[in-house]
């Protein structure tokens, strides 16, 4: 397992390389010039290029890009062209919210998909199984903006039910210490700031989790119908052990493979559907950041959080292969 591991971070180190010059060449093709963005109203043909000049711009691509990288393997992500804020700073106060976010759809997406899914594909074909099937078709159909922009209008404008943006309301004056709305309002010690947390997430963690709600939803009825059919499930039943433990036992336990690597794709589908979440529900996490970055042609942030997803995404993937060989012992990594 240990040489796997290292085996898997070697191969990452491409990835990451040929990612990075993709990205760097594809951010510099845009239209736009971060000066003029810097400048606003006050550019002029002096100030820009005196800006280019101090950002180093001016330099060819191939000495930019190198410069660059020549930071990154210093472990300096760089700073933003707009405010100066160093990337790793502005990530560390920004990155929690996101998690946050990440974790509630996560939370919606399964625990609602995997035991629906579980339920249809041990009752297939039946008028629970067709409901699932049309609500997951319309899950994955609706864009995640059209959605949210829908969650927000009836259950936080008309029906008032729920809030429509932001992590918190900024008149409990719920001190920052973590960062996590939810766990900074429990350490106030105030159950009304906790509800109030809580309710703020709601609707932008449905609105981000739906999509992987519906994959995993109907990832895990195929996977209960395949593993049903098999001949040790049939012989599981000949041998007169109740239908719960061959459920648990030999259906479940085979079945969740497929489930986890969906999941684990879900992961950095998310973080990618929080950059439109978080705008819409005006949370003030890394998606919004990015927004916000491509907008005023930041190159160092998007170039920054782009690899930092990328590096997520990967160990999570390498966290989902490693839990194969738990899930099923027949698995061994060598």
């Amino acid at each position: 397992m240990p040489r796997y591991i290292v085996r898997r971070i070697v191969g990452a180190i491409p990835i990451l390389f040929g990612l990075s010059i993709a990205l760097f060449l594809f951010l510099h093709l845009l239209p736009g010039d971060p000066a003029t963005a810097i400048l606003g109203q006050h550019a002029t043909p002096q100030l820009i290029a005196q800006v280019r000049a101090n950002l180093g711009l001016d330099q060819p691509l191939y000495v930019q890009y190198l410069a660059y990288l020549g930071r990154l393997l210093h472990g300096d992500l760089g700073a933003s062209f707009v405010d100066s804020r160093t990337v790793v700073s502005e990530f560390a106060t920004k990155f929690p919210a996101t998690v946050e976010l990440t974790m509630g759809a996560l939370i919606f997406a399964i625990g609602l998909g995997i035991p629906l899914g579980r339920l249809a594909g041990r009752h297939p074909n039946g008028w629970l199984d067709g409901l699932l099937t049309v609500v997951s078709l319309f899950g994955i159909s609706v864009p995640i903006f059209v959605l949210g922009y829908s969650l927000v209008f009836v259950f936080g404008v008309e029906l008032h039910w729920l809030p429509a943006v932001g992590q918190a309301d900024p008149r409990l004056g719920v001190p920052t210490v973590t960062h996590f709305a939810i766990i900074d309002a429990i350490l106030t010690g105030r159950p009304v700031a906790v509800v109030d947390a809580v309710a703020h997430l709601i609707l932008p963690a449905i609105a981000l989790g739906t999509i992987p709600f519906a994959i995993i939803t109907r990832i895990t009825r195929a996977a209960v119908i395949d593993v049903a059919n098999e001949d040790y499930v049939r012989t599981a039943r000949a041998k007169g052990l109740t239908e719960q433990r061959v459920d648990s036992r030999h259906i479940m336990r085979n079945a969740w493979l497929p489930v986890m690597t969906i999941i684990g794709l879900e992961v950095g589908g998310l973080l990618g559907g929080a950059v439109i979440t978080e705008t819409v529900f005006a949370w003030n996490g890394v998606g919004s950041w990015v927004v916000s970055a491509v907008e005023n042609h930041d190159y160092i942030v998007v170039q920054s959080l782009v690899l930092i997803f990328a590096v997520i995404f990967l160990v999570v993937n390498l966290i989902v292969d490693i839990g194969y060989a738990f899930l099923n012992p027949r698995i061994r990594y060598t």
